[in-house]
């Protein structure tokens, strides 16, 4: 991984890692849901999942930085095909969703994310509604 580029899987990583560091409390239910997203999805067949921590680390060490958290958000762009921008954006509201609380401050980091991904709000709707239910208690 360099500063430039990111591969596709580590873009991704790095969108659920800002979404759950943006309110600066990663909580245990994100860090599982990241791990279990990484081990089940397709986007990350192959990915060696070893590599999750450091990438979750590299990503934090980038977002501390002046201008780290728009620099990142551009990062994941220009990693990513555009056909994986909502799947980005899918993965970042899901693990907002994941301890049942999206904080203000994750709802900016969607919004932000949706911005510079140029993904439309009806869009953006149906992917968090989607990401909410699936965390619904009985």
């Amino acid at each position: 991984m360099t500063v430039a580029q990111l591969t596709p899987p580590e873009a991704l990583i790095f969108a659920m890692v800002t979404i759950s560091a943006v309110d600066r409390e990663i909580s245990d239910e994100e860090l599982r849901r990241i791990g279990s997203i990484v081990a089940e999805l397709p986007p990350f067949e192959g990915y060696n999942r070893d590599w999750l921590v450091d990438e979750a680390q590299a990503c934090g060490r980038m977002l501390a930085k002046p201008n780290g958290f728009l620099t990142v958000l551009k990062l994941v762009k220009s990693s990513l095909p555009e056909r994986l921008y909502e799947t980005a954006y899918v993965l970042a509201a899901e693990v907002a969703a994941s301890d049942r609380e999206v904080r203000s401050e994750e709802i900016r980091c969607l919004e932000l994310l949706a911005d510079v991904l140029g993904l439309d709000k009806l869009t953006c709707a149906a992917l968090e509604r989607a990401a909410r239910a699936r965390h619904q208690n009985i």
